[in-house]
């Protein structure tokens, strides 16, 4: 599961195995704290985050929501994604 971004001590990762379940989604990473996040509506969909580091990648869906979608569609299709402009 490669990272497409980090910021702020976050870790972005998306799986690229072919038909990776849907919705859309990314799994984060915080220190102890792991959870998939959707890219469509920035839902916490499973596990835990804190509530700054979930609204800090929330903001980084919202901005970036195109390209992680198309490299969603790249997973789909078992190609590795690219990487994303992190939160600065």
């Amino acid at each position: 599961m490669p990272t497409i971004s980090m910021f702020f001590g976050i870790i972005i990762r998306m799986y690229y195995a072919p038909k990776e379940h849907n919705p859309p989604h990314v799994h984060a990473y915080y220190q102890d704290f792991s959870s998939k996040i959707n890219i469509l509506d920035g839902e916490l969909m499973e596990g835990k985050m804190p509530t700054k580091q979930l609204r800090l990648i929330q903001a980084w869906i919202e901005l970036y929501r195109d390209e992680l979608l198309a490299d969603w569609e790249l997973c789909q299709n078992g190609e590795k994604p690219y990487k994303v402009e992190p939160l600065k």
